[in-house]
């Protein structure tokens, strides 16, 4: 994927993360956290432009759950409130034990695709998300089992490293799929020229994602419409709608970066050229 990509003005695939593992409402009211509430989202970013949503499962109480039981709950509400969207679940998680992390992708219907984290990140001072190789090999190996995508959450440059060292070990169903992300402490720095050489890097044949967090998450999303990419928004990711003012929902940050991809002259992709494009069944 490249700048030629643009030129042939390839339809965009656009992802709503829309609501995450860590703040909640106390750093943003309208993030959706209780199955009811992220089903009603699913729907509004859907009618935005929105092919994918990336979902992660809250209890009553607003911390993260990893439940299976969860995620059915949250999934039968997307599925209740919208047409047809792709769900693709998190695995990623800070402390849980490995088996833990494997709850996820055991509902039924399995979502079409799911996270895999590439490596290590910190969090805050004292966590750390160890994402080993033996985890990754066991998560990805029960995504081939249920016919789930895995798509592939590159956090810094050596996870690119990880990426091919996957490539290594195990078979990848093609195309690969890879989300770029950007932002503070472990992840890449948010620098133009430490997007490019993400996209350099990446394994041949390889499509992106681009996820810029906080207020990144706007001109990242741009770079990867004009090289080729594809592209993710939401509140997981960025609570602000511009500085100092809060989102008022996850559908107005899709509705903004599909205005810039149509501006650009990239057709934002339907849910069936999605599936296409990532060669789903």
């Amino acid at each position: 994927m490249g700048y030629d990509d643009y030129l042939a003005a390839e339809p965009v695939i656009v992802t709503a993360a829309l609501t995450g593992g860590v703040h909640g409402k106390e750093a943003n009211p309208n993030l959706p956290e209780t199955p009811a509430e992220i089903g009603r989202a699913a729907a509004k970013v859907e009618a935005a432009g929105a092919s994918v949503v990336h979902l992660h499962a809250r209890r009553p109480n607003g911390e993260r759950s990893f439940e299976t039981a969860r995620f059915q709950e949250i999934d039968d509400a997307v599925r209740r409130h919208t047409d047809d969207v792709i769900i693709q679940h998190s695995t990623g998680g800070t402390g849980a034990p490995d088996d833990v992390r494997h709850q996820p992708l055991r509902t039924d219907p399995p979502p079409e695709m799911a996270s895999l984290d590439m490596g290590p990140l910190n969090r805050y001072d004292r966590l750390t998300s160890e994402n080993t190789r033996a985890l990754v090999d066991s998560l990805h190996a029960e995504m081939v089992d249920r016919g789930i995508k895995p798509e592939l959450e590159a956090f810094n440059d050596g996870h690119l490293n990880e990426v091919r060292g996957l490539l290594d070990r195990r078979d990848l169903a093609d195309p690969v799929y890879a989300t770029l992300i950007f932002g503070p402490g472990t992840l890449a720095p948010p620098t133009p020229g430490n997007f490019l050489n993400a996209v350099r890097n990446l394994p041949e044949g390889a499509l992106f994602n681009t996820l810029g967090f906080g207020r990144h998450q706007l001109p990242f999303a741009a770079m990867g419409v004009l090289f080729g990419g594809h592209v993710r928004v939401g509140l997981e990711d960025n609570v602000y709608y511009e500085r100092g003012e809060l989102a008022e929902s996850n559908a107005r940050l899709v509705e903004r970066v599909v205005r810039v991809a149509a501006e650009l002259g990239r057709p934002v992709a339907s849910t069936a050229e999605a599936r296409a494009i990532l060669g789903l069944k």
